[in-house]
């Protein structure tokens, strides 16, 4: 394990290093002050939304079934009982930490001059309506299901916390930077998997509550990037011009600047000319 995150760690440094060696030299100061007080007036919106939902929503329904699919919770068990035949893992809790790292590398990116897809305010507000989300689906559910964790220490068990937030931060990462490569995914989800498998490596959680998890991580901020553009751009009179006009023809689509008429007339018997200007 400790091998493992050794090589994820280099990953990371390495997948930054490449980045920054691409990019002129940035000034922190001018970073800062454009990402956070420049704002456009619309946000993206998230393109592939049904199919998208798919994986978060089978990993959540996977969790939910072993508690009535036998053969799923006898599995749950077996993965119990080989992590603690096999436990590589120091009694330290890494995942403490480890769940932040997704997001603290979008921020810390951003400082050197890699930017997401959104400004610090707006991904911000994604990311606090995402861990909404989350947390009000994640702990209301494991006072629901009672389940007890494996260690026995209470009955919160279902889903796993720590695996949501991780995930949370992992897809938060994937739809801000994974524009610009790939490796930011693998390295979010990368994390993500690393603090749900310490989770039962150390006794909190049994495998479908790590699975169950992670599809609420990943739903959650899905859905927060598919909501908040209709949120922000309701909010700003170009936003909602461009949201009302989202699916006209860009030929028939208003335009700005000087328009003018000229119609016929008649009135009391006489015919003539009428001629209107908008500014």
């Amino acid at each position: 394990m400790k091998s493992y995150i050794f090589i994820l760690l280099t990953f990371i440094t390495l997948g930054a290093k490449a980045q920054t060696d691409t990019t002129k030299k940035v000034n922190i100061a001018d970073t800062l002050k454009k990402d956070l007080f420049t704002a456009p007036d619309t946000v993206k919106h998230l393109h592939s939304r049904t199919a998208s939902m798919i994986p978060p929503i089978a990993m959540i329904s996977y969790g939910a079934g072993t508690f009535a699919i036998h053969p799923l919770r006898r599995f749950d068990k077996w993965i119990y009982r080989e992590a603690i035949e096999h436990n590589p893992t120091p009694s330290t809790k890494m995942e403490n930490v480890i769940q932040y790292s997704p997001v603290a590398l979008v921020y810390g990116l951003n400082l050197v001059g890699v930017h997401g897809k959104n400004t610090f305010i707006d991904r911000t507000l994604i990311y606090v309506l995402a861990q909404g989300m989350m947390g009000a689906s994640v702990f209301s559910l494991k006072h629901l299901t009672h389940r007890l964790r494996p260690d026995n220490s209470d009955f919160l068990s279902f889903p796993s916390g720590h695996t949501s937030n991780a995930f949370v931060g992992a897809e938060f990462m994937a739809q801000e930077l994974g524009d610009k490569s790939i490796a930011y995914s693998v390295i979010g989800y990368g994390l993500g998997t690393t603090t749900g498998i310490l989770r039962i490596y150390h006794q909190d959680h049994w495998l479908s509550d790590v699975i169950a998890g992670a599809g609420f991580g990943i739903l959650s901020t899905k859905a927060a990037y598919l909501l908040y553009p209709y949120i922000r751009n309701r909010l700003f009179k170009a936003g909602r011009e461009k949201e009302k006009n989202r699916d006209v023809p860009a030929d028939l689509k208003k335009k700005d600047g000087n328009s003018s008429i000229l119609l016929p007339s008649y009135q009391n018997g006489a015919v003539g000319l009428q001629f209107a200007m908008q500014f």
